[in-house]
């Protein structure tokens, strides 16, 4: 089970406290939401802010690129360390030209799915994706309420992942009850934020080994 902070949570006065407590708990990828203000109504981390990370960790950084045109901008975060990198189909022309594009600059390409996004829309977009960020929750906001009917998603993509060999990360009120379940029926990874790790009153290495013993 892959585990993945959401650094949007993260007290950027203390980012290399932070980094390697969250390191030291055992997560497994570094999760940046990238937000313009146009595509989502929210303007969260830049190129800077992966710089910043990067520089304080060797774990892995994926990128969701919550942006309008992502193919313009994909090389500058790639350019920045970025180690995945998520688009959404809704925001790009040219989706599977972008993902391999991705691929072909040595990174591993993924999309996020939205959840009024259909999979038969996407279908043939999962030829070039290493992995499918599933929002269970509208993008651009922490908090939000988990939306019931993408638990039947998650077990349609689960069933074709052995065909297209990606893998399944749930983004969306990830609470602990949650995790379990859709691990259950086939999720390979899950971005953590407030609904699981971050706010609470345990330490990050608590939480991450009760997570990880469900």
């Amino acid at each position: 089970m892959l585990l993945c902070p959401s650094t949007m949570c993260m007290d950027f006065g203390q980012l290399e406290k932070e980094i390697k407590q969250l390191e030291s708990a055992g997560i497994d990828i570094f999760h940046n939401d990238i937000m313009d203000g146009n595509f989502v109504p929210n303007i969260t981390l830049g190129i800077n802010d992966l710089k910043a990370i990067k520089r304080y960790t060797d774990k892995p950084c994926d990128v969701h690129l919550m942006i309008e045109n992502p193919s313009n901008k994909v090389d500058w975060f790639i350019d920045a360390g970025a180690d995945i990198v998520y688009i959404h189909p809704e925001s790009e022309r040219y989706v599977s030209k972008t993902l391999n594009h991705i691929k072909e600059r040595g990174v591993k390409a993924g999309i996020a799915i939205n959840p009024d996004t259909s999979i038969e829309t996407v279908k043939e977009m999962l030829n070039y994706s290493d992995y499918v960020l599933v929002m269970t929750v509208n993008p651009g906001f922490a908090g939000q309420k988990y939306i019931e009917f993408c638990t039947e998603k998650v077990k349609r993509l689960a069933q074709m992942k052995e065909r297209y060999g990606y893998k399944i990360i749930i983004d969306g009120s990830c609470s602990p009850q949650r995790i379990k379940m859709l691990r259950e029926i086939g999720a390979d990874g899950f971005v953590l934020g407030t609904s699981a790790l971050f706010n609470k009153n345990k330490s990050y290495k608590e939480i991450v080994q009760k997570l990880r013993s469900m």
